[in-house]
């Protein structure tokens, strides 16, 4: 699509929501243009196949969204950048209770630390997915043997972990898991199915989520 394309389509987008979508929750709006108060921070990858939206069916002024690619978190100590002032923001400001990492199927930066001359010529990404080195580290070292595909599958998950654990070095998540009142999850989406998959906190092993889960995992 060229780009005059792409903007029609974006514009057209923009004069039905105004038309059409805009009307049905005006109060909504009128009510969020004074401020804000998420249950939740995701942070998730910049695919534009993620539409955290879609997936969790919520609507305006309920999620507080970050996205980087591969849904990357670095240590608080490494990178100090707009990740620090989104986590400090969405905690200390906002008081989120919920804090969830969401990585997919299919991410082009997990493949690209399963295959790195994929990241040729790509200088910030190479330097970007250093912040998941741990993660295709584990993976060589435990499952050497596997499928492309089960490797790929068990890197997305792993690296879910590491960023929660990379998370947690953010004086603002310290603080609030250390009150009680924040819960920390870790999720991996599927896009062809549809499914969730969320990480148990004892295995770290990642099982369906459904509405009748008993016991949500906590802070893996």
């Amino acid at each position: 699509m060229k780009s005059q394309e792409a903007l029609q389509k974006i514009v057209k987008g923009i004069a039905k929501f105004q038309t059409e979508v805009f009307p049905q929750q005006q109060r909504l709006f009128q009510r969020l243009a004074h401020g804000q108060q998420p249950i939740a921070m995701f942070f998730t990858c910049a695919d534009s196949r993620i539409v955290s939206s879609l997936v969790m069916q919520t609507g305006p002024g309920d999620v507080f969204v970050e996205r980087t690619p591969g849904n990357i978190v670095p240590r608080y100590s490494d990178h100090m950048g707009g990740i620090t002032a989104s986590v400090e923001y969405a905690l200390q400001v906002l008081k989120v209770p919920l804090l969830i990492v969401c990585g997919h199927s299919d991410c082009g930066v997990m493949k690209a630390l399963l295959h790195p001359e994929k990241a040729s010529g790509l200088p910030a990404l190479q330097s970007w997915m250093r912040y998941s080195m741990e993660a295709r580290d584990r993976l060589l070292r435990d499952h050497p043997g596997d499928s492309e595909e089960e490797r790929l599958r068990r890197l997305t998950q792993y690296n879910v972990l590491l960023q929660l654990e990379h998370l947690k070095t953010h004086p603002a998540v310290e603080a609030r898991l250390g009150a009680r009142d924040l819960e920390v999850h870790g999720w991996v989406y599927e896009i062809a199915t549809g499914k969730v998959f969320a990480a148990q906190p004892d295995s770290g092993a990642f099982d369906l989520l459904t509405e009748q889960s008993s016991n949500m995992p906590k802070s893996p």
